[in-house]
């Protein structure tokens, strides 16, 4: 009866971590949404990967405004794999693995009036977490860094009048 209450309780942590994860992604703001979005659709487009992936949580969230409603986004977080195949539509039903590392994800993206632009092309960079090294964290934010600040954009005061 005891092993039966603690399976019980353990299923029932597994559910409530997936559906806390979901609650976290649906308390993003659209911005960083949309970030997490481009990373699953590129996850999900490698052959290797079997499993549905979901937004675990944040790590780092940044944003510069930088005027005329055009702002460069930085997100840093991790997506875990759940126990329904690549795919799944519906993932209310999708219990967390505890058996597959997490992925360690970074977005940087420029927006303008809350969608993302294409140029410049937005910078994803998805890595199992055991395989994140120090050197590729530097890369991820010089890459962004570079984005925000040559971006090529005139603004109001470059203009001569």
């Amino acid at each position: 009866m005891a092993a039966l209450l603690l399976l019980l309780l353990v299923s029932a942590g597994v559910l409530l971590s997936s559906t806390e994860a979901q609650e976290a992604y649906n308390k993003l703001p659209d911005n960083y949404r949309k970030g997490v979005d481009l990373a699953l659709q590129q996850l999900n487009s490698h052959a290797g990967v079997k499993h549905h992936f979901l937004f675990f949580k944040s790590l780092l969230k940044s944003d510069i405004e930088s005027g005329f409603d055009v702002s460069y986004i930085y997100h840093s977080f991790y997506l875990k794999a759940t126990k329904c195949p690549k795919g799944t539509v519906d993932s209310t039903q999708c219990k967390f693995r505890n058996d597959r590392p997490l992925i360690d994800c970074s977005v940087c993206y420029k927006t303008f009036a809350g969608e993302i632009e294409k140029d410049p092309k937005p910078y994803i960079h998805c890595v199992h977490k055991p395989a994140l090294t120090e050197d590729m964290m530097t890369t991820r934010v010089e890459h962004c860094n570079t984005m925000s600040y040559h971006s090529g954009a005139p603004t109001l005061l470059a203009s001569k009048s």
